[in-house]
Formats: structure tokens, C-alpha cells, sequence
């Protein structure tokens, strides 16, 4: 168990240099999502308070908008850190990977899930620095796997790509139906 000197040692928090960015960002979401609730939710007549459907993500929102505030209001008093910048841009790096997501959801239709899946899965697979063939063809490997295991045995629904469409009937049909 670790032992404290004082209680302010107890809350002493190790700050990151981008936690005034990230307190903004949070509070002016929590902004957004305040000045949402009334077109999302609706509040219902002769109907107790905590059954309404507005309720709870009422409170939700309002607490979440209170911690951000404090959240901020803590970080600008606190002393600054340098090395915000280089924080920011190592968050936005993580952006790239919603990119790779929104190519593949892309491609599904058009390709057909299982030559999507085996693209995507090598592709990512070499942008992650994998370039031994062996490395390279496990990812392949997955890719089939995360189709069969989707697509065949849980039958979960995924528009067959248009590809498809220029082979044969019997084989078309089976694309469609297993992969």
C-alpha cells in the first residue's frame, strides 16, 4: 500500500501536456450534447420524472458537462506543460486507423466482404511494418477466418459486393450466401 505524506499528495494527479486541450474539447462536447437534448429526447406528460425518457441522459449530460468544467477550470489553473503540440498530433495520429475503417466499409459493397477483409487485414498488416511473407499471409490467413466465422457459421447479414455479380449463377449464389 502506498503511504501519503500529506492529503495534497494523496491528490496530486500527473498531468499530460495536451490535458487543456482535451478539457476544452471534452467541455465543448458536452456543450454540443446539452444544446442536443431537447431534439433527442423528449419528455412525456403524466409521466414521474425518473421514467421519462429525457431523464437520465439529462442528468448524464449535465453531470458530464459539470465535470468538464471543472476538468478545465483545473487545467487552466494549473501550471502549463510544454509539449502540447507533439501531444495533439500523437491523439490525431490515431485518426489514420478511422480512415483504414472507412476505406474498408467502402470497399465492402464493391468487393465483396471476404477479398475486402483479405485486403484490408494484409493491408494493415504491411502499414504496421509486417513484411515478411509469412507475417503477410497470416493476415490473409485472418481475414478469411473473420469472414468465415461472421459470414458462414453467425450468418450475419453484409451487402454481397458487386463483383459478384460477374460470376457464374451457382457460384454467385454461394459468394453471396458464405462469403
Amino acid at each position: 500500500m502506498q503511504r501519503f505524506k500529506t492529503l495534497q499528495d494523496m491528490f496530486k494527479r500527473y498531468r499530460r501536456p495536451g490535458d487543456l486541450v482535451f478539457a476544452v474539447l471534452f467541455l465543448a462536447f458536452a456543450l454540443f450534447l446539452m444544446l442536443s437534448l431537447d431534439d433527442q429526447t423528449t419528455w412525456v406528460k403524466r409521466t414521474k420524472t425518473v421514467s421519462q425518457p429525457a431523464f437520465w441522459p439529462t442528468v448524464a449530460v449535465w453531470v458530464m458537462l459539470g465535470f468538464g468544467l471543472l476538468h478545465l477550470i483545473g487545467s487552466l489553473v494549473s501550471p502549463r506543460i510544454s509539449g502540447r503540440l507533439t501531444e495533439v498530433i500523437f491523439w490525431l495520429r490515431s485518426v489514420e486507423f478511422a480512415g483504414w475503417f472507412m476505406a474498408y466499409v467502402l470497399l465492402v459493397p464493391r468487393l465483396g466482404y471476404l477479398p475486402s477483409t483479405i485486403i484490408f487485414t494484409v493491408s494493415l498488416a504491411f502499414r504496421l511494418g509486417y513484411r515478411r511473407w509469412q507475417a503477410l499471409l497470416s493476415a490473409a490467413g485472418i481475414g478469411v477466418l473473420i469472414v468465415l466465422i461472421f459470414k458462414t457459421f453467425l450468418q450475419v447479414k453484409v451487402p454481397g459486393g458487386q463483383i459478384y455479380e460477374m460470376l457464374p449463377g451457382t457460384l454467385r449464389a454461394f459468394m453471396l450466401t458464405y462469403f
